[in-house]
């Protein structure tokens, strides 16, 4: 998603010598992959759509950028599973699947260097990893007890509420400090972005059924094998092959009810209306957009309230190029340090091999680096990372770069689903998409999706018509799983 920019009294004025643009029937104001999956699927039913974006780009917060010292195009990565069906339809319908780069194991790194491998097997859901599992280094007997018995939790999925955290599961279900440190901890903290004690039991259990339990389909791991405006700009061309009129450096300063029946939108110097509005900015910006609408005081206020109840998580990245391959590996989830993830993007994007090796380093829930300066944070985390990967001590570093998103991703703190908003609002034509709104996902690209589509589904009086198909259970799941 992405954030408009903004004006002190939230609303447009009619009139006042603004040049007025031709009616469209649903007005888009975001251009990131909330706002894109919603014009797209409302273009694809029939309707006029225009899209108004106030970056010269495309994708919200999941985009890349031309880093302007080290003539190298940066990002934070993105990735997909096999589960997360309604970006894989919209990556299909807008022709890049080839794009994405499919694995079927994750390794565990220790600093050791010791490595443990999960994959899927010839037994059947929900058996298919436990092979590997049982195999797998870097937990004791004890320790793989304890998951075994924590994971059958989820077999028939996971809780419909979202009041216990995930920190208070992991006391009540026995987990050891070790299955703690080399398996929950990694998977919870690099899916949701941060601690136990702010991720409820809900979606930390959604990420292990979907991913590791229901099938052997849902865990895959797919990683952009493009920087990732390249990635999603075919999106952005395919909305606009079904219509869609896509106006970049548009930002959207305000909205109102414009007595017709429709709404009347204010962008720079220039009014649109439409009958109806999906709202796909961020959380900050649509709270400044709806402030000041007309309507009941009772229900504006509890949908504002919604605004102070999400809390933005940032995500830390450091960049590394070196003058050679120093891992042989595409990714690996790095145990006991500071850095959950590692993506060889030079490898996932197939470089020649004299081109060197390019690197990204992953720190999820990283408040402590916010505080922290860019040489403090690149030193830590190359001393890190050679402990893994000692290679890298004989390789040139030829360029290092650091990125912080402060606001990457939202907290599904406990409790946080009451406020999560519907699609449709009390103010009829007025719609919101995010990944924030009540799609039942955590902060994800998924997510953004499937509220996209969500709020495409509301305008035209079907919520679930733009839906893709989830994947189907597999092996005994399709007995055990109560998740449809």
């Amino acid at each position: 998603m992405d954030s408009a920019a903004g004006s002190s009294d939230g609303a447009a004025k009619p009139g006042d010598g603004l040049s007025v643009q031709n009616h469209s029937d649903v007005i888009v104001a975001g251009g990131g992959v909330a706002g894109l999956s919603a014009a797209a699927a409302l273009a694809e039913a029939g309707a006029k759509v225009t899209l108004l974006e106030r970056r010269p780009y495309i994708g919200g917060r999941a985009y890349s950028y031309e880093h302007p010292a080290l003539a190298e195009t940066v990002d934070s990565q993105h990735v997909v599973l096999g589960c997360c069906v309604n970006i894989l339809d919209l990556a299909r319908k807008a022709g890049m699947s080839d794009s994405i780069r499919w694995y079927d194991e994750l390794v565990f790194l220790e600093p050791s260097g010791r490595r443990s491998l999960m994959r899927s097997g010839a037994l059947p859901a929900p058996s298919h990893q436990t092979l590997s599992f049982l195999r797998a280094p870097m937990l004791s007997l004890r320790d793989k007890a304890a998951i075994a018995s924590g994971l059958a939790r989820f077999l028939r999925g996971y809780p419909a509420d979202d009041s216990e955290s995930f920190a208070a599961w992991l006391k009540r279900t026995g987990q050891t400090e070790r299955a703690i440190r080399h398996f929950w901890e990694p998977v919870v903290v690099g899916a949701l972005n941060d601690s136990f004690e702010r991720c409820s039991v809900k979606y930390a259990g959604k990420v292990f059924h979907e991913s590791f339990l229901r099938s052997a389909e849902g865990g895959r791991l797919g990683i952009p094998a493009a920087p990732l405006s390249e990635f999603f700009a075919p999106v952005a061309q395919y909305a606009q092959q079904q219509g869609v009129d896509v106006k970049l450096r548009s930002g959207v300063e305000g909205i109102a009810p414009n007595g017709d029946g429709g709404w009347s939108v204010h962008s720079g110097g220039t009014e649109y209306t439409a009958d109806s509005v999906v709202l796909a900015t961020d959380f900050k910006q649509t709270k400044q957009l709806l402030t000041n609408l007309p309507g009941s005081d009772d229900g504006r206020a509890r949908l504002l309230e919604v605004f102070d109840h999400l809390v933005a998580a940032p995500i830390t990245t450091i960049h590394l190029w070196y003058d050679r391959d120093v891992t042989q590996l595409d990714h690996a989830v790095l145990l006991d340090t500071r850095i959950q993830w590692l993506f060889a993007k030079s490898r996932i994007r197939r470089w020649p091999v004299e081109r060197g090796s390019y690197l990204e380093l992953v720190i999820s829930a990283s408040w402590p680096e916010l505080e922290m300066g860019r040489e403090d944070i690149l030193a830590s985390a190359i001393r890190e990372f050679e402990g893994f990967f000692p290679a890298a001590k004989q390789a040139k570093l030829l360029k290092s770069s650091v990125l912080k998103e402060a606001r990457a991703t939202f907290s599904v703190v406990p409790g946080l689903d009451r406020y999560r908003p519907q699609q449709a609002t009390e103010w009829p034509g007025l719609y919101l998409a995010g990944d924030w709104t009540a799609t039942e996902w955590p902060s994800t690209m998924e997510g953004a999706v499937r509220s996209g589509r969500l709020a495409a589904g509301a305008v035209v009086g079907d919520k679930q018509r733009f839906m893709a198909p989830e994947v189907p259970a597999g092996g005994l799941m399709r007995w055990l799983s109560s998740v449809k």
